[in-house]
């Protein structure tokens, strides 16, 4: 087997976990490892709202608890027994503001996730149980956000979190114009390699997703350390960065195959430790703009968090829990929540039947879904398995009983909590909370609000069967007006929300297209058109259609995968596969994102306006109030 992390030798073990941890109350903690590059915004397909596919039932499902006691659990003494909760939020997307709605009733904003998770620390039968609370997000924190977070560099977003933290979570500090150290290196140590934000009582700890690398791993560690933007500062100055640590075990730099940032954090709790180990989804180079990855390598997610379990077991640690920026969707169905097989998502599944025997929840993410489940690993042990839908609405409450003595998970129980704004806490939002909002709300407002053009009827993401859509049409249509090609194509995960009828501020249109990609102009031949259009189902995760202008074409789901395209005309003539034509996608896709690879061999590429630049242009051009709708541009057979 071949190691792309660096781990001790299991003989020198001991020594060097004594060496690289530097005792807080009593508890190891590992500095972070950080590192510099550049990189662009991108897009993922599976980010979606709540909204398209919620019920009132489902919610309610998703709110019934789970439970799962060990067989011998009675036989472990009262006294021995310790309880710890873990409140897990998800995909969070810069979504600070209200106005977010399920079943028609108002529902998350930071100020009432922030009343809920404080509630829910306060409503436990423990009353100390608010001291052995842990806040934890399982990635993608920020990224694909509203104005509101995005316009200020998702500081925001942040800062929200840092106002959760508790007193022992701390900004790291370091002298004016010192770069933090990075990487985490075996053959190091001292106690200049500490992180403030490491200790063992600090109450929040987060991993990333693929979109805190949607601007490349400088911009991920200026939003993490401190310092102010080139556009900056905005509601701090400086900025100070996170008070609390984001980890991720199986994020490497290419080069040295370290860690970029601590694989782990330990917590202490009357004198158990327990590890959260973070990881993200190993596909991240294949829907991240290649430059946000440059120098970065992602490993398969068990190896990486069992090799850290393998690692803290070896000290006692036998209380894990897992936060990773992957995950499924659970069925909905009726009744109280049941155990195993429900989750559709084949990696998450993998990565959870692949995780050691002491591995005991994990937090998960990326789907924007609800799960709270048991699912077994190869060996039979019950792993819990949570995620709270997305961008705020809801949140898992997680209950672990801890035997002191064996220090393992005896019991566990979950519950993921929809955040309804009319309703319990909700009806009293965290007022400092409140005020952040205001304050963002109010510093990007004279640039949201302005009126673009006037919607005569809803743009909706929604595709048809063939995979078109009127808003996808739309923002085709203006790419292509922008640099006047025969050809554009939009990749459909670049597309946030949906576009009503009314008045079209500056602040829907970013929304839509919040990531700032160019657009590029390039020549690709007849035939690569076809193979691109091929590519909507090759070496995908699931079917990625491209929204088109200029061209129609025909496929067939009875044709195998890599020939599913029958016909590809322009103004309803066949197109030549040996002519050349012109064509206009974004960077994302000029670098191959989200697998489109043919866009790579493109000739005489040229740079042209950014995408949310060209689509205010083009409404602008268009008679209003102006429209778009589904016009039988692509057409599936079968």
């Amino acid at each position: 087997m071949t190691h792309d992390v660096i781990i001790p030798k299991p003989v020198a073990l001991l020594a060097l976990l004594g060496a690289l941890c530097i005792s807080i109350s009593g508890a190891c903690v590992i500095q972070p490892a950080l590192a510099e590059a550049s990189g662009e915004r991108a897009s993922l397909e599976w980010d979606r709202d709540d909204e398209d596919d919620d019920t009132i039932e489902l919610r309610q499902d998703a709110g019934r608890r789970l439970e799962w006691k060990s067989a011998d659990f009675r036989e472990h003494e009262k006294e021995s027994l310790l309880h710890v909760q873990i409140l897990g939020i998800n995909d969070f997307h810069g979504q600070i503001s209200a106005g977010r709605r399920v079943a028609n009733r108002p529902v998350g904003g930071a100020a009432v996730l922030a009343a809920y998770l404080k509630a829910a620390q306060q409503d436990v039968t423990d009353p100390e149980l608010s001291d052995r609370t842990f806040l934890v997000h399982a990635g993608d924190h920020v990224g694909a956000s509203p104005p509101e977070s995005a316009l200020l560099q998702d500081e925001p977003s942040i800062g929200f979190l840092n106002l959760l933290a508790n007193r022992y979570c701390r900004f790291e500090s370091r002298p004016t114009g010192s770069p933090m150290k990075r990487g985490w290196d075996d053959d190091e140590a001292g106690d200049d390699r500490q992180d403030r934000r490491l200790h063992p009582k600090c109450n929040l700890v987060g991993t990333p997703g693929n979109h805190e690398f949607d601007e490349g791993k400088s911009e991920l560690f200026r939003l993490l350390d401190g310092g102010n933007h080139p556009n900056g500062p905005f509601l701090e100055n400086p900025y100070r960065g996170a008070r609390y640590p984001t980890i991720s075990a199986n994020v490497v730099d290419a080069q040295t195959g370290k860690p970029i940032l601590p694989p782990f954090v330990l917590k202490n709790v009357n004198g158990v430790r327990i590890a959260f180990i973070g990881a993200v989804l190993k596909q991240t180079p294949t829907i991240v703009t290649p430059t946000g990855v440059a120098g970065l390598k992602f490993l398969d997610e068990a190896d990486s968090i069992n090799r850290y379990v393998k690692f803290l077991r070896r000290v006692g640690i036998h209380t894990f829990i897992v936060v990773i920026h992957q995950g499924g969707t659970q069925t909905s169905y009726q009744g109280p929540t049941q155990p195993g097989g429900l989750i559709n998502g084949q990696d998450i599944v993998n990565i959870v039947s692949r995780l050691d025997d002491d591995v005991d929840v994990v937090v998960s993410g990326h789907a924007h879904s609800f799960t709270n489940t048991l699912l077994k690993n190869e060996h039979g042990k019950d792993i819990l398995i949570t995620q709270a839908f997305s961008s705020g609405t809801a949140y898992g409450d997680i209950d672990l009983t801890i035997d002191r003595r064996t220090r393992d998970v005896v019991a566990k129980s979950a519950a993921i909590v929809t955040t309804f704004a009319d309703a319990g806490p909700g009806l009293t939002p965290d007022p400092t909370v409140a005020e952040l909002v205001t304050q963002a709300e109010s510093k990007v407002a004279p640039l949201v609000n302005r009126v673009i053009g006037d919607a005569a009827v809803n743009v909706l993401r929604a595709e048809n069967p063939a995979g078109e859509s009127a808003l996808g049409n739309l923002l085709a249509d203006a790419q292509r007006a922008a640099l006047g090609t025969d050809f554009a194509f939009m990749n459909p995960g670049g597309i946030r929300a949906d576009l009503l009828a009314g008045p079209v501020t500056f602040g829907e249109l970013f929304t839509i297209q919040p990531f700032g990609n160019s657009l590029v102009r390039m020549n690709l031949t007849g035939q690569q058109i076809y193979d691109l259009l091929n590519q909507q189902w090759l070496s995908q995760p699931f079917p990625r259609i491209l929204k088109t202008s200029g061209l129609t074409y025909t496929w067939d789901n009875n044709r195998p995968i890599g020939d599913r395209i029958v016909e590809v005309r322009r103004n309803g003539a066949p197109i030549d596969r040996q002519a050349s034509f012109s064509v206009t996608v974004n960077n994302f896709m000029a670098a191959g994102g989200d697998n489109f690879t043919v866009l790579t061999q493109g000739q005489n590429q040229i740079g042209g306006p950014i995408d949310l630049d060209a689509l205010i242009a083009y409404i602008q051009s268009l008679s209003q109030p102006f429209s778009a709708v589904i016009e039988g541009r692509i057409v599936r057979l079968n």
